[in-house]
């Protein structure tokens, strides 16, 4: 016979499904406007069933443009991800031991997350305009993205190295293996799944990033700045339309990070 679950279990499975229904209860009134025929409007009741609006997302529109903002923020994206992972993992190698000013480093790294993020943004045009380089969201954006995402990941991967067993690195070199061939053949993939994460974390944060993008994007939006500067002037769902299909593309990352998480982990068992 089973066990009979205790009351705790179902008062805390009834507090995780209004958890969840909160995160995403506000998403299907986007999700299924969005999904009006093109009669539709921009509040309920729905008018007709269809997927009009989202084909609309890709034609041009009254004000704004949906696919190149998408595009500046997907390659944005993939930029913050790659130096992220990079210079976190380098990092993170470096405080694997003590060393002078260490503390130092560290509390000025990690203090870019508690500084108002509206001023981090105003000091990095300061500088651009000060070197005479244009605010664009290949260069100043991406500085003020890597404000934001290289703390995070730095800490992830402190962390990391904090629980990493150094005895395969010791293993490695007894058998006469150097320091590089014991990074790229030991180390690295111990530390892939890992990597992982960082690297979706980096790309999360920096695609939805609002706030630091809006002082030091210069003339081209990213995807959040053009969605907000259309919150004033769209008179048709396919805003609604945009939620619903950033939020499947969100979903597929994940999907995607969590199967390549998976694979790594089994080759790693094996």
């Amino acid at each position: 016979m089973s066990k009979k679950r205790p009351l705790s279990f179902y008062l805390l499975a009834a507090f995780f499904g209004l958890f969840v229904l909160f995160l995403y209860g506000p998403f299907s009134a986007i999700f299924l406007l969005s999904l009006q025929g093109p009669e539709g409007q921009l509040t309920f009741p729905m008018r007709g069933f269809s997927f009009y609006w989202l084909g609309e997302v890709f034609q041009q529109q009254r004000v704004g443009d949906f696919v190149s903002a998408f595009q500046r923020s997907f390659l944005l994206g993939l930029l913050v991800m790659a130096i992220t992972v990079a210079l976190s993992v380098l990092a993170g190698m470096a405080f694997r031991s003590k060393f002078w000013g260490s503390n130092l480093i560290f509390y000025l790294t990690i203090s870019s997350l508690i500084v108002p993020s509206i001023l981090v943004s105003l000091g990095i045009g300061i500088v651009f305009s000060l070197l005479g380089i244009d605010n664009q969201w290949y260069s100043s954006a991406l500085a003020g993205h890597l404000t934001w995402t290289l703390p995070f990941a730095f800490l992830i991967m402190v962390g990391v190295f904090n629980r990493f067993n150094p005895s395969y690195e010791e293993a490695s070199r007894d058998l006469g293996a150097n320091d590089s061939q014991t990074f790229w053949q030991i180390l690295l993939p111990l530390i892939a799944p890992s990597l992982i994460g960082v690297g979706l974390f980096g790309f999360t944060l920096s695609y939805d990033e609002f706030t630091r993008t809006s002082l030091i994007s210069g003339e081209n939006n990213t995807l959040p700045l053009e969605i907000f500067g259309m919150t004033t002037n769209v008179t048709t769902p396919a805003l609604y339309a945009l939620g619903t299909l950033t939020t499947a593309f969100s979903f597929l990352l994940i999907g995607v990070a969590v199967a390549a998480f998976q694979l790594l982990s089994h080759r790693q068992e094996g």
